[in-house]
């Protein structure tokens, strides 16, 4: 193959040509225009023939100019093409998503064998983490996160809105020897288990239209994971608030029952977020239209188990 002129030197030729000014081709390349006709000689010199007709206020391409003008143009159309297209799908073959270990285990990994068998060329790699993502020293592709969705410079987009449950084992109720509780106050003559940070007891039954309860906050175990929180519960350990999708396995079999029927219907919601410049990706777009879908079966599956918890207490 023969040498390739410089490169610098086609980019300035092609400039030229295609503004046929030294001056426009100049500023577009923040260059002086000396540089450019000095790029432009160059590259005259070193090909044995005139690329332009250079007058006074004139630059007109010769017939060699403008059949090499043609292949040189296109060859710098089909190099950004290329660029954009890589840059818009780095990594296409693997999607890292990072999402709170409870939400993962119980509901995102069971889900996966459908997300794969629609999307067999990307390849899935799950983190697990409460914390902010930091998609760009953590190689982090989406996050799932639960909260308000307001993450400044990230587009976000709401799964599912899940409803927050008190629940216990049956044998908790049994050992307590008072009456099953009726309503939110009742649950105060149980021991109550805690999230992490110890808020969401005192906003359910600000909820709910219980009062002052600091004292409520500041007693019983906390977790700072929901799947500890329900297995601390099946354990007989106290009354948990959970997610009712994550508690539904242990409902379902009896090992968990709901204390009340009245759930709450957060503000909270679970969000997929990503950073707006990497949005559109095509990987990160199939990961996002599945998991959308899912999350609709999700709030209309909570609507159901809300419905039958309703009929089913007395």
């Amino acid at each position: 193959m023969p040498a390739l002129p410089p490169l610098n030197a086609l980019r300035a030729f092609e400039a030229a040509a295609r503004h046929l000014s030294m001056k426009e081709a100049a500023n577009e390349l923040s260059v002086t225009p000396g540089a450019v006709s000095q790029l432009v000689r160059g590259l005259e010199e070193r090909l044995g023939m005139q690329l332009f007709r250079r007058g006074n206020r004139s630059l007109v391409l010769t017939e060699a100019g403008q059949s090499y003008f043609a292949p040189v143009r296109h060859a710098f159309r089909q190099i950004s093409e290329a660029t954009r297209r890589l840059r818009a799908q780095p990594d296409a073959g693997v999607l890292t998503v990072s999402a709170p270990p409870a939400f993962a285990a119980s509901w995102l990994v069971p889900l996966l064998g459908r997300f794969r068998a629609r999307h067999a060329d990307i390849e899935l790699n799950i983190t697990t983490t409460r914390g902010l993502a930091n998609f760009a020293a953590d190689g982090v592709d989406v996050a799932v996160r639960h909260g308000l969705g307001r993450y400044p410079g990230l587009r976000c987009d709401r799964i599912a809105t899940i409803a927050m449950v008190p629940v216990c084992s049956k044998e908790l109720l049994a050992m307590q020897g008072n009456p099953r509780p009726r309503q939110p106050t009742d649950l105060l003559r149980l021991p109550l288990l805690h999230d992490g940070e110890r808020q969401d007891w005192a906003l359910w039954f600000q909820a709910h239209g219980v009062g002052d309860l600091g004292h409520v906050a500041s007693s019983g175990i906390s977790f700072d994971d929901q799947t500890l929180l329900i297995r601390a519960a099946t354990s007989h350990q106290g009354v948990a608030l959970v997610s009712e999708p994550l508690a539904r396995p242990e409902l379902e079999q009896g090992r968990l029952v709901r204390v009340l029927s009245a759930g709450w219907p957060q503000e909270f919601s679970y969000w997929l977020a990503c950073p707006r410049a990497t949005a559109e990706q095509p990987k990160i777009v199939a990961f996002r239209e599945w998991l959308l879908v899912e999350g609709r079966s999700i709030n209309r599956n909570a609507r159901r188990a809300k419905q039958a918890a309703r009929r089913r207490t007395p």
